[in-house]
């Protein structure tokens, strides 16, 4: 069984390491300007997160098989698709996900 000290010193380096990888690059880009092309490059980078979190939660695997859609999910995110488009908020589109998934699961039963 590791010691005390031992467990306390690897949550305290793990939440410096964790800290310093996040304070970084904002202490980093305060020295230099980035060019045009990098930050437009950078713009995309929130939407294609949220693309790949999206398309995983979309489809389900089956090992050996092609995926198949997740009703459920692709239902609730129409309106949030939507709710994205018009009002290109943050809050607004989980606040719609959230209860377009609340209303269909409680109107499928699930």
């Amino acid at each position: 069984m590791p010691s005390f000290n031992f467990v306390l010193m690897t949550i305290i380096g793990t939440g410096i390491v964790t800290w310093l990888s996040r304070i970084t690059p904002f202490v980093v880009l305060k020295k230099f300007q980035l060019s045009k092309g990098v930050v437009e490059f950078l713009s995309f980078v929130p939407i294609a997160i949220m693309s790949a979190l999206w398309f995983e939660n979309l489809f389900i695997q089956h090992v050996g098989h092609l995926p198949s859609i997740d009703w459920e999910n692709f239902l609730a995110s129409l309106p949030t698709v939507l709710a994205a488009v018009i009002s290109k908020n943050l809050l607004v589109i989980v606040v719609v996900g959230v209860i377009s998934l609340g209303v269909i699961r409680l109107v499928m039963g699930m």
